[in-house]
């Protein structure tokens, strides 16, 4: 009783704290607004020019804080977004701004299959970038009617390319031992760690991925221009623009607003509305304390039946207590995502789930533990997994619990396989001056080397290996049930497509690891058709630790005081990552990703259901 009593206490206070935000939103309402202010510009009539301002990118997810991140910026939103302008009786044409912006082979190719059905419907549109490279070019190939590019830029297009990091040599030098094991032949796990190259089974796997996604690449390419000629072309960039528009890949030379002007004649409009990017105004619109009490709230606080889309973006984690107590944690943290999944359980407004992924997996138990969590969902109402840039390993372990899997031809898939392991810097320390030494209570030699199995500082015996290998088999062997069980496949079946390999999204689909191919619109439209929902009812976007709530709840369960691990263990483990690691922000996205899906490793864990290499696809 005493506990519930403190938590009314908080809640009254949290009360207390919302009504001093209206207060003090009141408070800045002493005089009215003018309209060349307000959030919302005066409606205007007649025929409009959408404009869609990808810049600055569309990002899977973005981190929520107190009172929540920027809405209007993410992938989900702008798929609302161009679905909602496109709906409206006086949108006539669309210009899309790319600027140099940087966007995942998967984002590119649903936001250009989007505009191409809006192309589809006569509706002209005129999409200009400053620098056009692989994945912009899939999109204004697919998407767009008319493609500009600035005169000082150019067209990227260079081919598909993977690029493996190995810190073998540096690792010696520093050394550091390796204590790295796999299951499954293809995961490559010791490699990046223990080889300066890939092995005939790692290039491989990549090798086939790459083919499936570079067909998938061209083919958008040359279908959507019109041009078959292009597939011999398209892979010989960088070309200046005046090279790119004899060759076809681009239709005119000039600056953004000469192409917004063509797109306004084209769709005989005078004015643009800008729904997307800066100086967007988002459909719906709403604001001020409206917002504020929705995060606070978190997800499932309306009562409309809809779809919920929750983002699952990053490594996965189990978790602990925020980065901070205005942010939330980075990826996907098993306490975070598992209580958004057990409130949309038990919503019963919610009446379908749409779990978008793009993860290279992580922690193996996290992930077994949120398979759990998702099947249960699955079992109350339809789970519809979207798959963006990635599925892999951990990643595919939560899409398996779906009851369906859409992806695009251009993610990437599998990397079914378990890595175990740890970096041992006890003589890395020596070199500087910096000793340990191991008094064990056990007197026989194997029984006290046993127990140094999770030291920073030493690396295993080899019947400790045999001991960790025997535990990744069974973990392994639980991953290809859980799959076998979520896809309704014979295990054997399950087993040709595992052991580490990789695949993109249509071999992918030939092998029966995905049902449909499409983006998260599909992904949304398939939900609503499995929960007996009209086409138009609303699909609202709910994140992990969504509210203030959450922080309250975490605060309740301890997280923020989870188990501390000695001062010397953490030192050494720090070593380690600084010895790595001399400029960790300096590091490529996807490489920072991949490190991310190791990190559990740092925390203690020594099982992961992660992708082995931070693979980084040009």
């Amino acid at each position: 009783m005493k506990k519930r009593r403190d938590r009314r206490v908080r809640l009254g206070a949290l009360g207390l704290s919302i009504a001093a935000l209206v207060v003090a939103g009141a408070g800045c309402e002493g005089r009215p607004r003018s309209t060349t202010n307000a959030r919302v510009s005066p409606a205007l009539s007649g025929p409009s020019v959408v404009e869609i301002d990808l810049s600055r990118g569309a990002p899977e997810s973005s981190q929520g804080g107190l009172f929540g991140s920027p809405r209007g910026r993410t992938h989900a939103d702008l798929v609302q977004a161009i679905g909602a302008a496109n709906e409206r009786e006086t949108t006539k044409g669309f210009f899309v701004k790319l600027g140099t912006a940087g966007l995942g082979l998967a984002r590119a190719n649903e936001i250009g299959r989007l505009f191409a059905s809006i192309r589809k419907a006569k509706k002209p549109v005129v999409c200009h970038a400053d620098d056009l490279g692989n994945a912009t070019l899939l999109l204004a190939s697919m998407g767009c009617d008319r493609v500009w590019v600035s005169p000082a830029g150019g067209v990227e297009s260079v081919g598909l390319a993977a690029e493996l990091v190995f810190g073998n040599r540096l690792l010696e030098k520093l050394h550091v031992e390796v204590n790295f094991l796999q299951v499954g032949k293809y995961k490559g796990a010791q490699e990046p760690f223990t080889r300066d190259s890939a092995s005939p089974e790692a290039r491989q796997s990549v090798e086939g991925a790459l083919r499936g996604l570079r067909s998938a690449w061209l083919s958008a390419i040359t279908e959507g221009r019109g041009k078959p000629e292009l597939a011999d072309i398209v892979e010989d960039g960088p070309f200046p623009p005046e090279e790119a528009k004899a060759k076809g890949l681009v239709d005119e030379v000039g600056y953004a607003d000469e192409a917004r002007d063509e797109a306004k004649k084209l769709a005989g409009a005078e004015r643009v509305s800008v729904r997307f990017g800066g100086g967007a105004s988002p459909e719906p619109v709403s604001g001020g304390i409206i917002d504020v009490i929705r995060v606070l709230a978190g997800p499932g606080s309306g009562g409309e039946p809809h779809v919920a889309i929750v983002p699952a973006t990053g490594a996965i984690a189990m978790g602990g207590a925020p980065s901070s107590p205005l942010g939330g944690s980075d990826g996907i943290n098993e306490r975070e995502l598992g209580r958004t999944i057990a409130r949309l359980e038990k919503d019963e407004s919610t009446k379908a789930v749409v779990l978008r992924i793009d993860s290279p997996g992580g922690s193996a138990l996290a992930s077994d533990l949120l398979w759990k969590r998702l099947m249960k969902l699955r079992g109350d109402k339809p789970l519809v997994v979207s798959v963006g840039g990635m599925a892999a390993s951990g990643g595919y372990y939560l899409a398996c619990a779906g009851t369906k899997i859409v992806a695009e031809p251009t993610s990437i898939l599998g990397s079914i396989g378990v890595v175990s392991g740890k970096l041992a810097v006890g003589k890395t320390l020596a070199e500087i001056g910096v000793t340990t030494e191991t008094i064990a209570a056990a007197t026989d030699p194997l029984k006290a080397k046993r127990a140094t199995y999770m030291s920073p500082f030493q690396g295993w015996d080899e019947p400790t290996r045999q001991k960790v290998l025997g535990s990744m088999q069974s973990i392994y062997d639980v991953f290809v049930r859980r799959i076998s069980e979520g896809r309704g496949m014979a295990v054997e079946k399950v087993a040709e497509s595992a052991e580490g390999r990789i695949f993109g999204g249509v071999e992918a689909k030939e092998r029966g690891l995905v049902d449909e191919l499409g983006g998260l619109v599909d992904a949304v439209t398939l939900a609503r058709k499995l929960a007996h929902l009209p086409d138009d009812a609303p699909a609202e976007v709910v994140g992990e630790g969504s509210g203030l709530l959450d922080l309250l709840e975490a605060a309740e369960d301890g997280e923020a005081g989870a188990a501390q691990e000695s001062k010397a263990a953490r030192a050494a483990r720090q070593a380690a990552v600084d010895a790595l690691l001399p400029e960790v922000g300096a590091l490529l996205p996807e490489v920072a990703r991949y490190l991310g899906s190791m990190a559990p490793f740092l925390s203690g864990e020594r099982t992961l259901a992660a992708m082995p290499f931070g693979l980084i696809v040009r």
